[in-house]
């Protein structure tokens, strides 16, 4: 594997934050005082927001954002790809996507989006994953201009390759 050029910048900012972390943690210690918890939980999110860059920028990984209709489906999709190695979070509402993003969609989500919602997603080219077969439900992903079209239940490791994966549907995919 060879380095990416963004790998040393990411993993520099990291040990700056957990150093820092490290020493509020014994300056408070020190001086007999409990650990700032609140200031701590900002401290670690950030950690890992860095840590998430150095994954992105070491192994390709790019953060995903599972949007589903159902809660609980959208949370055991994304509980299921942090198990392999990913920076995944479930909502069942589109916000704004991070740098790099992908988009692990259920296509029951759609009409609800914005013309610009839309927009974003169909640059994104997200993963749909969704129990709909029907010729309709394809179009549609087709037109979101999605990577891949997975049905429910798909297995992990098959969403972790369409989120790999920078084939669409449009360019011959599945």
């Amino acid at each position: 594997m060879s380095a990416s050029p963004e790998l040393a910048p990411a993993l520099h900012r990291l040990r700056s934050t957990l150093a820092r972390m490290k020493a509020e943690v014994e300056l408070e210690a020190e001086d007999g005082k409990p650990p700032n918890a609140a200031r701590l939980l900002g401290d670690l999110k950030d950690a890992l927001s860095l840590l998430g860059a150095v994954e992105a920028a070491a192994y390709g990984h790019a953060p995903v954002l599972v949007l589903d209709d159902d809660e609980r489906l959208g949370e055991l999709t994304a509980r299921a790809l942090r198990r392999i190695g990913f920076d995944a979070e479930a909502r069942t509402s589109f916000r704004a996507l991070r740098p790099h993003e992908v988009v692990v969609l259920d296509l029951g989500l759609v009409p609800s989006l914005s013309a610009s919602e839309r927009a974003t997603l169909q640059a994104s080219r997200p993963v749909v994953l969704t129990g709909a077969t029907d010729a309709a439900s394809r179009r549609l992903a087709s037109s979101l201009n999605a990577r891949e079209y997975l049905l429910k239940p798909a297995e992990p490791a098959d969403i972790a390759a369409a989120i790999t994966q920078e084939k669409g549907l449009a360019e011959g995919g599945t």
